[in-house]
């Protein structure tokens, strides 16, 4: 696997530019953001990403006191981006002990930053009486996702 590492790196720095420009041009996201932010997380915070369709969660973080796994969100986030825009869905009973938000600029897909939040105040967050984006599709905005969590990267 070690040896695949140079080549994804290769790929994303190709797919990124790409993908910023087709965003730039349809307003659209050319729907990479997700493996951009698997992998950006992994390579800052050196955790491992799990196969590919593993339930429940995308990577591992190795601790003293066990395995942490972790849901991995990404979002493109720009100076035009909708204050509301929300994380894909969380399901409830994943085997799962933290999600972590991974904000890209849209233009580059570089990251910004991230937070990570405990997978039990999430679905906490998510049954909530209000919304039925929370309610019904497991979908919090950014900023409600940023209130429940703590910044992980980069620190100050």
């Amino acid at each position: 696997m070690e040896d695949h590492a140079e080549r994804v790196k290769q790929i994303l720095a190709t797919v990124k530019p790409l993908a910023a420009e087709f965003y730039r041009l349809t307003g659209k996201p050319l729907g990479v953001t997700g493996e951009v932010a698997e992998y950006v997380a992994a390579e800052k915070l050196q955790l491992e990403l799990t196969p590919a369709r593993t339930s429940g969660y995308d990577a591992v973080r190795k601790t003293p006191d066990g395995d942490v796994r972790i849901q991995i969100k990404g979002r493109a986030f720009g100076e035009d981006s909708k204050p509301s825009q929300r994380l894909g869905g969380i399901k409830e009973n994943a085997d799962c002990d933290v999600v972590l938000l991974v904000v890209l600029d849209n233009v580059t897909l570089e990251p910004v930053g991230m937070w990570e939040a405990g997978y039990d105040k999430v679905v906490a967050r998510l049954k909530e009486p209000g919304s039925k984006a929370r309610n019904e599709r497991g979908a919090l905005s950014v900023g409600d996702f940023k209130r429940l969590a703590k910044a992980v990267w980069p620190l100050a």
